[in-house]
């Protein structure tokens, strides 16, 4: 029997070959960086934003070093790999190199999400079985959240009847982990609204009960007659109603000869119906009511409840009659937005997207036809998952939405693409929500007026290629600063130039210092650095060449290339998931031949 401990996994062509990724130097195109003229009237402008050009495998690994642990959502809307062209993707692969491009990104996003973070990855049925089985080897079952199952289409008619032996598509699928599910923030609920006069007269054509028919046209004049004290001795002001004047709601709608429902629209806020609630607080009022000899119809009380939703704050109830009929408001069993009651649902994990899927198209003004997803579902995601100032990431940003709605809650982001359309779509969508002329998706919901910023990034080309002879040397392309940049990313060290020591171009820590140098160090120049750095601190030093036979405690010295050569992989621009850009006309290609 094998020794080998055997687990539950899923297993592909070429799982086990692994690129070996170059961490990229970030470049910024300060002429595409975008900030706002004029800073927004509350002064909380966002420009430590970023938008990346290239492929996002790599960029992933540029950001390691700098964001590891700190970004607080994820949101990924990967090639669905269903075998169909678009304008924009070719989405389709063979199915291992999908897989194990996947799992690549997937272990990178995992090593920048924060410890709170959460993870929202959109798929559909074609691999979604699969990618969560990768998802549960990658975060952890323990950490799996939740499946979303989204509405995107609603099917009309019998389009396509009998031609197709499958059912039409209208779901697709998100699939929510956290980092660390005991550490996980608490996701705010969401919720669906409906207006209540519609959903009355649904109630009423299907005959189910409805006892919300009375309306206070008038509450009466408000006189205060004395007061009572509950159970606990706090106070109880109780009040008359002179002259109040209730109708029901058929009786106001033959007034304003208006229909039933008009009248639940324009009265909604002042419907109820009496109940004889079983509270120490009615008790305490019809025992007052008898005490007092109160004869009026209808008292109101005010007072300050210890527990539920009126907690905290003077609450008004009225009651009806000796028998003390407590009034049920509608408007407390939902919720009023612009003097409008709507019903007021938690969201599960159903989502329906079809409302907003009906102008998709205008949102953002840029086309993405099949790509762009709506911005109220990233608002659900980003409302129940982060704070204003928490950091999102969104290394298939396609369109821009992500970083669109990011940016009009106040949130920091990333966004990656490898596509033109990181020029021609996102960068043009976001240059508009800065400046505050994009008027489209949730700008009104969430009062955006504008403002912020980001910068524009290219991946640097790679460190390391060959030269006419096939020897591999330094990239010509690398100036001495990017040099140094990019041995730092590869050492391990935090590029930080010093001010005040040249010798310094950054540090792992405080007393552990780099200096990269396309100079050729003699001993002399080897001693003079050593006395620089001195007893206290160490120094790594990573030149073109050096005098060999030279040994001071406090210093390390490599030479380049050979220093960085055995580091990582060179030479490789592209790990996307866009089939343009790999060889599968070839059969049999795999994964392993991919990275080799």
């Amino acid at each position: 029997m094998s020794d080998r401990k055997q687990k539950l996994e899923l297993t592909w062509i070429g799982k086990d070959k692994r690129p070996r990724l170059e961490p990229r130097v970030l470049v910024e195109d300060a002429a595409k960086s975008h900030h706002a003229a004029t800073r927004r009237r509350d002064g909380k402008d966002i420009f430590d934003n970023m938008l990346i050009h290239g492929d996002n495998l790599l960029a992933l690994k540029a950001l390691e070093q700098q964001f590891t642990g700190k970004v607080k959502c994820i949101y990924i809307d990967p090639p669905y790999n269903t075998g169909n062209a678009f304008e924009h993707y070719d989405d389709g692969l063979e199915h291992s190199i999908w897989l194990g491009l996947m799992r690549e990104r997937l272990a990178l996003l995992k090593s920048l999400l924060s410890s709170e973070g959460s993870i929202w990855i959109h798929i559909d049925d074609e691999e979604q079985a699969y990618l969560k089985v990768v998802c549960d080897e990658t975060f952890g079952r323990e950490n799996f959240v939740n499946m979303l199952s989204v509405n995107m289409k609603n099917i009309a008619g019998a389009s396509g009847g009998g031609e197709d032996k499958r059912l039409k598509k209208t779901c697709e699928y998100i699939l929510i982990y956290a980092k660390d599910y005991t550490s996980i923030s608490q996701f705010r609920p969401q919720y669906v609204y409906t207006e209540m006069a519609t959903l009355i007269q649904q109630y009423l054509s299907e005959g189910v009960s409805w006892k919300y028919t009375s309306v206070l046209i008038d509450a009466g004049e408000k006189i205060y007659h004395g007061s009572t004290i509950d159970g606990e001795g706090n106070e109880i002001k109780v009040f008359i109603r002179k002259e109040p004047k209730v109708m029901s709601i058929k009786q106001v709608a033959e007034r304003d000869k208006i229909s039933e429902k008009e009248a639940y629209k324009k009265y909604g806020v002042l419907i109820f119906q009496t109940t004889n609630a079983q509270s120490s607080i009615r008790t305490r009022i019809m025992d007052y009511r008898a005490e007092e000899k109160i004869e009026d119809e209808i008292v109101s009380i005010e007072y300050v409840p210890k527990t539920g939703r009126n907690k905290g704050r003077v609450y008004e109830q009225f009651y009806k009659g000796e028998k003390c009929r407590l009034f049920v408001w509608l408007k407390d069993t939902s919720e009023v937005v612009d003097g409008e009651l709507y019903k007021k649902d938690a969201m599960g994990t159903y989502w329906d997207m079809t409302a907003w899927m009906k102008n998709l198209t205008k949102e953002g003004s840029v086309e993405f036809p099949n790509g762009k997803k709506p911005e109220q579902l990233i608002r659900h995601i980003l409302e129940m998952a982060t704070n204003p100032g928490d950091l999102v990431l969104d290394s298939f940003l396609g369109s821009g939405t992500t970083a669109a709605v990011a940016h009009k809650m106040g949130r920091r982001w990333i966004g990656v693409e490898l596509g033109d359309h990181c020029y021609t779509h996102c960068k043009v969508r976001l240059d508009k929500v800065i400046d505050g002329t994009d008027a489209g998706g949730i700008t009104k919901a969430v009062d955006w007026k504008g403002g912020g910023g980001y910068r524009f990034y290219e991946l640097a080309p790679t460190l390391i290629k060959k030269d006419k002879w096939g020897q591999m040397i330094i990239n010509p392309e690398y100036d001495a600063e990017k040099l140094a940049e990019a041995v730092c990313k590869l050492e391990g060290f935090t590029y930080a130039p010093s001010e005040s020591e040249y010798f310094i171009h950054g540090k792992s820590t405080e007393r552990d210092y780099i200096y990269v140098t396309t100079n050729y160090l003699k001993a002399e120049h080897l001693r003079a650095l050593s006395e620089l750095v001195g007893s206290e601190r160490t120094l790594l030093i990573c030149c073109k060449g050096f005098a060999t036979g030279v040994k001071l405690p406090n210093l390390t010295v490599k030479k380049i290339p050979k220093a960085v050569l055995d580091k990582c992989e060179y030479g490789h621009d592209d790990y996307s998931l866009n089939v343009k850009n790999l060889p599968m006309a070839a059969p049999g290609y795999s994964q392993c031949d991919l990275f080799d």
